[in-house]
């Protein structure tokens, strides 16, 4: 037994120095933080803290290596130790910098493209090492218009997350409109309006779409379908549905969707048999009721 602690005494003396190192600069960041908490507003304790808590980890750790440089068998695996600590507590930053080198190498997305990724919409504005930044769209803002919000994004969260690119390959995207008539309306005719409208210039982009398909065809397995308006027919439980299909520009949605509903609403208002459907409430009084003189009662809100 004394034999085994002869050899080791070398190991307790640097397991001393090390627990008393640990201890020493844990004291001086304790004391740093209390100047630190007493001198700055919230925002800047934060910011300070940060920077301390880094600091004090990096010379801990360069302070034991020198002191246990000497029980390793070579500097090279003592550096690489110390490299997969850092690779440990530098995950988010390591991944970060990995996802900028994809986004460089796979170009999911560039400066300009309007995206989707970790729930949050918007277009790019700026790429940069560590995160990058987008102009955010839709949120509580009704339909794809900015919110007026910079977003900024860690680049790492392109390996962990669905991206969508609303630029890449194919520019357009289907948007419908739904149109709801009562029973009683003409639904023929209606279908037939509203098939001229979105029939009309304004809204063909299907020779341009297919253009697009044909030349990322290459690149990615795009089945066309029908790229031209249509508008389908279904019924529900307050009326006839016709819902109205068309690819638009992403940056366009909300425009085009105005430019049809006030198409919509100036020529039914020249047809009287043709009416918008809505929630209605109908009460009937059976005839054998004394207040049933009056006969059935409909009551619409």
């Amino acid at each position: 037994t004394g034999g085994w602690l002869d050899g080791s005494s070398d190991v307790q003396v640097k397991l001393i120095k090390s627990v008393l190192i640990v201890a020493l600069f844990l004291l001086i960041r304790s004391l740093v933080s209390r100047g630190i908490r007493r001198s700055t507003d919230g925002a800047q304790q934060y910011r300070w803290n940060r920077a301390l808590n880094a600091s004090t980890g990096i010379l801990i750790l360069l302070v034991l290596g020198g002191t246990w440089l000497s029980g390793f068998g070579s500097l090279a695996t003592f550096v690489g130790i110390v490299g997969a600590g850092l690779a440990v507590a530098m995950h988010d930053t390591v991944a970060n910098m990995t996802g900028f080198l994809f986004i460089l190498a796979r170009r999911p997305f560039e400066v300009g493209d309007r995206i989707e990724i970790g729930g949050t919409k918007g277009d790019v504005i700026d790429l940069r090492l560590f995160q990058f930044s987008m102009l955010e769209i839709g949120n509580w803002i009704d339909a794809d218009q900015s919110t007026g919000r910079i977003m900024h994004v860690p680049n790492g969260l392109v390996l962990r997350e669905r991206l969508a690119n609303f630029n890449k390959g194919f520019e357009y995207i289907w948007h419908e409109i739904p149109v709801l008539l009562t029973f009683e309306s003409d639904w023929r005719k209606a279908k037939r309006i509203l098939e001229g409208i979105v029939w009309s210039d304004t809204f063909q982009v299907a020779e341009d779409a297919e253009r697009q398909v044909r030349s990322t065809a290459s690149k990615y397995l795009i089945y066309t379908g029908k790229l031209t308006p249509i508008v389908y027919t279904s019924v529900r439980d307050s009326g006839i549905l016709l819902t109205v299909r068309y690819l638009t520009s992403h940056k366009r949605r909300r425009g085009t969707e105005q430019e049809i509903w006030e198409s919509i609403l100036e020529q039914f208002d020249e047809h009287a048999d043709i009416d918008f459907a809505y929630p209605t409430v109908r009460y009937y009084t059976p005839p054998e009721s004394p207040v049933a003189t009056t006969g059935p009662l409909n009551v619409t809100r």
